[in-house]
């Protein structure tokens, strides 16, 4: 059950990632020629399996490979995690049958993928292999879905081209994940504002004085919590960056001690236009502002959040 529910949702994900374009073929790659195109597949679903970015996009078309090295960390990993119908990086397998097709398998803690590749059928410079994809552990195939692969050769390359008849179109793509990114970050960006407010907030009645910087604020050591290692937010957030911002913290005037004390956060895109748009700011009363600022810190001028 749990395998199907992965399947269903990667496999719709996957689908809603490739999108029909009707786009030439360019000269790519310096490795050596690959003359089958079901061990190109093959290498293809281990490296997306084992979550190698690196391996995995020399299988990429030259105009796909560019949009990919172009997309953040983290939508990298999600487009391979869907690509191989798992939530995370697995170890990869293979096993040849005795007609010569290839059967990979992707193990996880929680489950096992299989992949059977099927022979592959020739047309000119593409090659259309079957994929059936199923739990490794259902003997009746109830969990299996089939799928037709399109790979193109590309200067005696075997290249990934197509889910089925729709092309893999990488940067659309990735426009279509910046655009989707942004909007969870920026979600984030304003839950951190307010989970740094706790913590400094915490830290005050504490130690009855404010935070120096937001480094303080990160994983106690063995020994206990202490002023300098206050154990109230994750190590990430507390250098300063998480989920695509960066995050600064400032005293309003010169006593952070008692009560009247006072400080300002800041959250700023860590990469304008791609992890994020708008700049948050929280200013000493408590109250967050938001504006697309072009990557520039936020002012309690900015339009207060509702």
């Amino acid at each position: 059950m749990q395998f199907q529910i992965v399947l269903r949702r990667s496999f719709a994900f996957l689908l809603f990632t490739v999108i029909s374009l009707a786009a030439g073929v360019r000269c790519v790659s310096q490795v050596p020629p690959a003359s089958d195109p079901a061990a190109v597949l093959r290498d293809l679903l281990m490296a997306a399996c084992a979550h190698n970015s690196a391996d995995f996009a020399r299988f990429l078309t030259v105009r796909n490979t560019e949009a990919f090295s172009r997309l953040t960390p983290a939508a990298r990993i999600t487009f391979l995690k869907r690509f191989v119908l798992l939530d995370k990086a697995g170890t990869p397998n293979s096993e040849t049958s005795a007609s010569g097709e290839f059967t990979v398998s992707c193990a996880t803690s929680d489950v096992t993928t299989q992949m059977q590749i099927g022979k592959p059928e020739l047309r000119d410079n593409l090659a259309y292999l079957r994929l059936i994809l199923k739990d490794a552990s259902d003997s009746t195939d109830a969990s299996s879905h089939r799928v037709i692969m399109g790979l193109v050769r590309e200067s005696g390359q075997w290249k990934l081209l197509s889910l089925g008849l729709v092309i893999l179109d990488l940067p659309s793509l990735g426009e279509e994940w910046d655009r989707a990114e942004i909007n969870t970050n920026e979600l984030l960006a304003i839950a951190h504002l307010k989970e740094l407010t706790e913590a400094i907030e915490k830290y005050r009645t504490t130690y009855t004085h404010l935070p120096d910087t937001l480094a303080v604020l990160g994983p106690a050591p063995k020994g206990g919590a202490r002023n300098e290692k206050a154990g109230l937010v994750s190590e990430e957030l507390a250098s300063g960056r998480a989920d695509g911002y960066t995050f600064r913290m400032v005293v309003v005037g010169a006593n952070v001690s008692g009560a009247p004390a006072k400080y300002e956060l800041a959250a700023i895109p860590a990469d304008y236009g791609r992890t994020g748009l708008r700049s948050f700011f929280r200013d000493s009363s408590g109250v967050i502002h938001g504006a697309d600022r072009q990557g520039a810190v936020g002012s309690v001028l900015d339009p207060k959040l509702k």
